[in-house]
């Protein structure tokens, strides 16, 4: 392999691996502009070890006949250790956090990335660049298509003030059931006196609302039941 497709094969994975890292960097995502740049050099750089081995192997055949039953070069084992391999780095971008897990996306770019980065090693441009294309509009085209038409729950939290507890958390369990409202969490806060004579309580829930349901709905609806004294988003 000449020095100058060496050259060539680490600029366009510093390109790639920079193009998709950055799309994760300005979503301020944990896994970067650098990061995805240095999984994109690593996979390249371990294809043209591949490459160079192969190379060498072929070089001792022709000068020693007698070592081609001995000799074997096996062009995809160090890749598919690189495929594997990147997975325990995308596990440390992956979170859970009340509940929800985030970080899947990075974890899959910086996947895909090592292997755009093993195909530009081997010296497949065109697929290297259509691949990076498609990746580039997955995560910034689809990105709008998936938030404006695809179905997804917003977390919302809801402070409810009420008299009878007991009522008031079947009516509300019911209502959620039916609107297809996940609870994740409830906190129930002191008693105060209202007016002097009588004790209500409040109650903050933090809720999976999907998409189809409005907030303004949910509000209007609580606030209508017997034992609610208001309502309100936190």
């Amino acid at each position: 392999m000449e020095i100058y497709e060496v050259v060539i094969r680490l600029l366009l994975a510093i390109l790639i691996g920079g193009l998709i890292g950055y799309e994760r960097e300005f979503k301020n995502r944990p896994a970067g502009f650098r990061t995805h740049i240095l999984v994109c050099i690593g996979a390249c750089v371990i294809s043209m070890i591949q490459l160079y081995d192969v190379q060498k192997t072929v070089q001792l055949i022709l000068a020693q006949p007698q070592l081609a039953s001995a000799l074997k070069a096996d062009i995809g084992r160090i890749g598919a250790q690189v495929v594997s391999g990147v997975g325990f780095l995308g596990a440390g971008t992956i979170i859970h956090e009340k509940g929800s897990i985030k970080g899947l996306t990075t974890a899959a770019s910086l996947w895909v990335v090592a292997c755009i980065g093993l195909a530009i090693g081997l010296g497949y441009y065109y697929l290297s660049i259509l691949a990076a294309i498609a990746v580039a509009i997955c995560l910034v085209t689809l990105k709008k298509f998936e938030s404006r038409f695809l179905e997804k729950a917003s977390v919302i939290k809801i402070q409810i003030e009420y008299l009878d507890k007991k009522e008031m958390v079947q009516k509300v369990d019911s209502y959620f059931e039916d609107k297809n409202v996940k609870i994740k969490n409830i906190e129930f806060l002191l008693e105060e006196e209202l007016e002097g004579e009588f004790a209500y309580m409040k109650s903050l829930y933090t809720i999976l609302v999907p998409r189809y349901v409005r907030r303004e709905e949910l509000i209007k609806d609580l606030a209508s039941f017997n034992e609610v004294l208001g309502v309100s988003i936190i």
